[in-house]
């Protein structure tokens, strides 16, 4: 596992492998007082961000024959930033071509 990659601004929280695919992970926490899933906070424009960033790496680090995912991990903290819920979403969307 890879804590995370960046491009310029533009990072990846989490990059993870098995066997010959590779997670692309992005990790949402909910805030505070926080409406609706922390899942839904991740908009389109997190994920095109998160595809530009995830091809500069396959393009540097990784070569052909690899299977690759868009992963999100979900976690919803109480008020005393216990984790009441962490939901790992496999595949969570596919980038647009």
């Amino acid at each position: 596992m890879n804590a995370g990659y960046r491009l310029g601004r533009r990072e990846i929280d989490t990059i993870a492998s098995r066997t010959s695919v590779l997670a692309f992970v992005e990790v949402k926490t909910q805030s505070r007082g926080g409406m609706g899933s922390p899942e839904d906070a991740v908009t389109w424009k997190n994920r095109r961000e998160v595809d530009v960033v995830a091809r500069d790496y396959l393009m540097r680090h990784v070569r052909e024959g690899v299977g690759v995912r868009f992963d999100v991990v979900a976690i919803v903290p109480d008020e005393r930033r216990r984790i009441l819920r962490c939901d790992h979403i496999e595949d969570a969307w596919r980038p647009q071509s």
